[in-house]
């Protein structure tokens, strides 16, 4: 891209949601003032329907003088050319540098579309990007829930077993704690400790 059709490209601004390059940016570009650039148009009117070019309203031109330092004094309120409207106003203009100027404002306004269109496959891949990153997350969350419900019946689990375990620890503390009769074959030098209780 040269310089000449990235400075073009600064020129074109948005109004009423449409792509513009406004009267005194144009006639900079062409060498002339911007009231003969106007007065030519004024004779031509026919040409430029609202579609191809339009004059901004008196909020507007606060909105973009304000943005423009360099806008300097003007009377009436400037007009605003789309792609259609420079088209049109090159149709009207015989001299080689005025030709190769609209030309080169038409291959900005193009440009310029080719990277909206760009950006906004760029905004389509994001998109889709951020659906599955969202779908990958509900289903991380969707685990992480059948985890937690697992992890609360193997907890259940595990504090039933150990409740069994205390009991049966309790149960074999009574078992120790009571005498248990001596199981086997009497000796009969042994005396039999059921007769020396009588």
């Amino acid at each position: 891209m040269s310089a000449d059709e990235l400075s073009i490209r600064k020129m074109i601004i948005e109004i009423r949601g449409v792509r513009v390059i406004l009267d005194r940016d144009i006639a900079k570009l062409y060498g002339v003032t911007t009231g003969n650039l106007n007065k030519a148009v004024k004779r031509n009117m026919d040409r430029f329907p609202e579609r191809y070019m339009f004059q901004l309203s008196h909020d507007e031109f606060l909105l973009f003088q304000n943005g423009i330092s360099s806008w300097g004094g003007t009377r009436t309120l400037p007009y605003a050319f789309t792609e259609q409207g420079v088209a049109m106003l090159s149709s009207g203009l015989h001299s080689p540098t005025a030709i190769q100027v609209s030309i080169s404002i038409i291959d900005a306004f193009v440009a310029l579309r080719a990277f909206v269109a760009d950006n906004q496959l760029l905004r389509n891949e994001v998109k889709n990007i951020e659906l599955q990153l969202k779908l990958l997350q509900s289903e991380q969350n969707q685990n992480l829930e059948a985890i937690n419900d697992l992890s609360e019946d193997v907890r259940k689990e595990i504090a039933d077993i150990y409740q069994a375990i205390a009991e049966l620890s309790i149960k074999l503390n009574e078992n120790k704690s009571t005498p248990r009769p001596k199981i086997g074959f009497k000796i009969n030098d042994e005396p039999d400790s059921r007769s020396s209780r009588e």
